[in-house]
């Protein structure tokens, strides 16, 4: 899961390309990259770290041009590392950069094409290089001299034809504009709007829409699946449906956890699902514990909030904060490797005794994946006095991969997986679990926008929407990106802070 923000401009966009990022650091936190295009160049400032680290004073000076891409990295295919920060660029056609968000299914095979048929020389093993270089092979199949949006809208199709997977993109072209298109399924997010300034009328395309908001920008609508859309230099808009076959079909996990709850994605507001996912596992929770001693809900911060506050007004008890986090401490769940998430847990949180002290406790959080957070955090609360310790999670058992862009690509490592309920409770210490219903889920979600005929559960169900899911493909994901792998690739990079880019000035 990565966040991605495309600019045009009326004047320099670096400084909002900075302000979106910050805005869509939650959805990443291992790279950040900012690319600009000033008289047909590119300049770009890229790094391992967080939005605030990697960009100085010194890089927005050079950042220069009415037009721009950034992105922060969350490490779901490839090693890790600052040659895998995005946006990446090749030169042939035209000039293309591209920062992409999502997870290619068939990039195995994608690569094999793009060196013996389209004669394209790939530097990393990132599935987003490899989309970059089937756009670019499609473009220069036009044959133009100057790219027009037609042109651009013919490379989609052609991508769209050759790559399976979740993919949100946005892209820049030297001198001629910015372009953006999602995956038929529309599995991955992407949004678009405009602000209107004396000089004229300015777009943004972005992961999610509260990076339009802060920056004054008005949200058009979500990019279509199978949509793309061309923005030229100078400003104006075009959009064509690119995709023969599109079943819409979004991320649930999004509303879940990722997305901030106040951005609004395919017409649903992130916010409103977290209150419904809450009042629904209250329900759940009178109708198979009607009896319950529920003494205080305590919700595990943040994303789990607004659900347990919804929960706990349905079951008429009390909700209080009795987690504290640090704020300086990354999400857990996108932290490489599990030796690194086991430790952050009690580095990011810490109880207010009073309110765990001779009281049954209900913990709510939104998911449980690896167990590893609710497993120490339930102890945390027995250390703290309390009587009993209940967990909820605010969605169903997560028990398959991931194969789209978010980080479980291996069923060994979910603790759901091949365990029941009970199981589970056992496992991660609790007196007992519920678990949301994954009918309730897709009606908390689905009840914002009716017009959704489905999402993606895979994790939840091992239903995936692409057809090119299969157990040999799950196997293969399993041994490239096992948390034991992904240990081995941190080795690899002890200087976390090496910057890499074009002109970088140290």
């Amino acid at each position: 899961m990565c966040g991605i923000v495309g600019i045009v401009g009326k004047g320099d966009v670096n400084l909002s390309l900075y302000d979106a990022l910050t805005m869509l650091q939650h959805r990443g936190q291992d790279a950040a990259g900012i690319m600009t295009c000033h008289n047909g160049k590119f300049a770009q400032q890229k790094a391992v770290g967080l939005v605030k680290d990697v960009f100085r004073s010194r890089h927005m000076q050079r950042l220069v041009g009415n037009m721009g891409l950034g992105h922060v990295r969350y490490p779901t295919a490839g090693s890790t590392g600052p040659a895998l920060a995005q946006p990446f660029y090749v030169n042939s056609p035209y000039g293309i950069a591209m920062a992409h968000n999502g997870n290619l299914t068939n990039a195995e095979n994608l690569r094999e094409d793009l060196f013996k048929a389209d004669l394209r020389h790939l530097n990393t093993d990132s599935d987003s290089e490899v989309l970059l270089n089937v756009f670019a092979h499609e473009l220069q199949l036009q044959g133009k001299i100057k790219p027009e949006a037609d042109d651009v809208f013919q490379a989609a199709k052609g991508v769209h034809r050759r790559v399976k997977g979740g993919y949100a993109v946005v892209g820049m072209i030297s001198n001629y504009g910015v372009f953006a298109f999602r995956d038929p399924n529309g599995i991955r997010p992407l949004v678009f709007g405009y602000r209107d300034t004396t000089r004229g009328r300015e777009y943004m395309i972005a992961s999610e829409s509260v990076a339009l908001d802060v920056l004054g920008f008005k949200l058009q609508r979500d990019v279509a699946p199978g949509e793309c859309i061309f923005i030229s230099a100078d400003g104006q808009l075009h959009s064509l449906q690119c995709a023969e076959n599109v079943s819409y079909s979004p991320c649930i996990f999004e509303h879940v956890y990722f997305a901030r709850p106040d951005s609004i994605m395919d017409g649903v507001s992130v916010y409103k699902a977290r209150l419904r996912q809450g009042e629904k596992l209250a329900e759940k929770i009178l109708r198979e514990r009607p009896d319950h001693d529920i003494d205080v809900v305590i919700p595990i911060p943040d994303s789990s909030r607004v659900a347990g506050q919804a929960m706990a007004h349905v079951l008429g008890v009390k909700f209080r904060e009795g987690l504290v986090k640090n704020r300086y401490i990354g999400r857990t769940f996108i932290m490489p490797g599990q030796q690194m998430r086991r430790k952050s847990v009690r580095q990011k949180l810490n109880v207010i005794d009073l309110e765990f002290r001779d009281k049954n406790v209900m913990l709510v959080d939104d998911s449980i994946v690896r167990g590893t957070t609710c497993q120490q955090i339930i102890q945390m609360a027995r250390d703290a006095g309390a009587a009993k310790v209940y967990f909820a999670s605010a969605s169903p058992a997560v028990q398959y991969p991931n194969v789209y862009g978010i980080d479980m690509p291996s069923a060994s490592e979910l603790i759901a997986h091949g365990r029941s309920a009970a199981e589970v409770c056992k496992e991660i210490g609790a007196d007992w679990l519920i678990y949301q219903d994954i009918k309730d889920l897709i009606a908390a979600s689905g009840e914002g926008n009716p017009e959704i005929p489905q999402f993606d559960c895979s994790v939840f169900t091992g239903e995936y929407i692409t057809a090119d899911v299969d157990t040999s493909y799950l196997a293969k994901l399993d041994q490239a990106r096992n948390d034991n792998v992904r240990a081995k690739q941190q080795t690899l990079w002890p200087n976390d802070n090496a910057m890499v880019g074009i002109n970088n000035d140290e």
